[in-house]
């Protein structure tokens, strides 16, 4: 299982979790800010729970490339 968190309300809209991991992030077109597709919200934290490991990889690249580090991806 694959678990990646987003905590929308810090994103600052540099779209760089897009550009490495489209499959997994967009930007909202109303506020400009990162959704975490199929993700549910508990708290302001967005959280995708996926069994398909090949996501693993790009989503670890975005998380990198966040300047504000607001994503976190986690193997379990």
């Amino acid at each position: 299982m694959v678990i990646v968190t987003l905590q929308r309300e810090k994103c600052i809209g540099c779209n760089y979790c897009v550009e490495m991991a489209p499959a997994q992030f967009q930007m909202s077109k109303k506020d400009g800010k990162s959704v975490l597709i199929k993700s549910v919200n508990a708290k302001g934290f967005y959280t995708l729970k996926s069994p398909d490991h090949t996501i693993v990889e790009t989503c670890e690249l975005a998380e990198k490339a966040c300047p504000v580090k607001i994503i976190s991806v986690k193997e379990v």
